[in-house]
């Protein structure tokens, strides 16, 4: 394994055993998602035989847009991809802001 696999790994595992502590979350309000897109599956991640689940936090505008988005877990090599996709889904309309809980899976095809 080349070296900057070999550093990229270790970096991966110390970010996720950051990620995996336990962090407070408020009940997700369940809107229903109108447009979802799927997330990219990253290069290095590919290269890797990376897989797993993401875990996010989704702030949801009235009008179904995703305001913001916080992670809650999961291997970092896969995060960014998750957030990216996440940020551009959809929700359905509901009259006041809600925390949508997400989590999204990563296999190689």
């Amino acid at each position: 394994m080349p070296r900057a696999a070999i550093i990229v790994l270790g970096l991966s595992v110390a970010v996720t055993a950051l990620f995996a502590q336990n962090v407070p979350v408020q009940s997700s309000a369940d809107r229903k998602v109108i447009t979802r897109i799927a997330p990219a599956y990253p290069e290095l991640a590919k290269r890797m035989h990376l897989q797993g689940v993401v875990k996010v936090e989704a702030i949801v505008r009235p009008n179904g847009t995703v305001k913001s988005t916080r992670v809650l877990g999961g291997n970092p090599v896969l995060v960014n991809s998750a957030m990216d996709a996440i940020n551009k889904w959809k929700f359905e309309p509901a009259s006041s802001e809600t925390i949508e809980l997400v989590q999204l899976t990563f296999a190689p095809e």
